[in-house]
């Protein structure tokens, strides 16, 4: 295992910036996973593992040394201290190990089945509990347009909790183009729709589409949907945050399609 314990090396420096920047990532194809728990869910579905940093102290942890077994022969482990780990993390308290991996490539074919198109959702925490939500409800296919927050952030893939490795996440799409290439109806939440979500039939493939968390969704997307309806809400509040409203309607197209 080659150590590493100064935070000037010019290597543990491109990491730094790899984690940092959304550029970084995409013209390197490569991303950064903090922690035990996302590198766990990558090698649950992706083998390409380049390189392993591990603080000093996590060595003898058992999973730690679970996921070491797991790892690809070309893997390269690197011994680093908690000042180096403090360099790649954006926690405050760095986790046990950092992993550079493969950024997932969408797949040639996407998968059959409902779809999520989301457009300019900006705040990391909402996309990755979306992220997460699509992924217990079955959904495969995610459609971002530019100006959401980047996926492959730490922040989003912390709130995510391992569901990106579930999804075919697909960035930078002209929303208008996909809903307009999908072979079924497409629905999108507004308050002034007439229609109820829970009087709407969902047991086959939909496209659902969900806005900027202040804007909601742009008129010319709105006029695209097949299917404005609204989340009755017979409380006071104006309107619901946008993870919620996903996990309302893609859960009821779960419970429609069960029943």
């Amino acid at each position: 295992m080659t150590p590493i314990f100064s935070v000037h090396n010019d290597h543990i420096k491109a990491l730094a910036r790899l984690a940092a920047k959304p550029a970084e990532r995409r013209s390197s194809g490569q991303l950064l996973l903090e922690g035990i728990h996302l590198l766990d869910a990558y090698l649950a579905r992706h083998t390409q593992v380049e390189e392993v940093l591990i603080q000093t102290d996590a060595l003898s942890h058992p999973e730690v040394h679970a996921l070491r077994r797991r790892l690809p022969a070309s893997c390269r482990q690197v011994e680093v201290n908690t000042a180096v780990m403090a360099k790649l993390s954006s926690l405050s308290t760095p986790g046990e190990l950092v992993a550079v991996v493969a950024l997932p490539a969408p797949p040639a074919e996407p998968e059959q089945g409902s779809i999520l198109l989301l457009e300019a959702v900006q705040d990391p925490g909402n996309l990755g509990a979306i992220l997460r939500t699509a992924a217990a409800a079955g959904i495969r296919q995610v459609w971002l347009s530019p100006h959401c927050a980047d996926p492959w952030s730490a922040k989003v893939l912390r709130a995510g909790m391992g569901a990106h490795f579930a999804l075919d996440i697909r960035t930078d799409a002209e929303l208008g183009d996909v809903l307009a290439g999908f072979a079924g109806p497409s629905l999108v939440t507004s308050l002034q729709a007439s229609a109820s979500l829970y009087a709407t039939d969902l047991r086959g493939r939909c496209a659902f589409v969900f806005g900027n968390e202040g804007a909601g969704v742009s008129a010319a997307l709105l006029a695209a949907a097949s299917h404005p309806v609204r989340i009755p809400m017979p409380g006071e509040a104006e309107s619901l945050n946008v993870a919620a409203a996903v996990a309302v309607c893609l859960f009821e197209q779960v419970r429609q399609q069960l029943a």
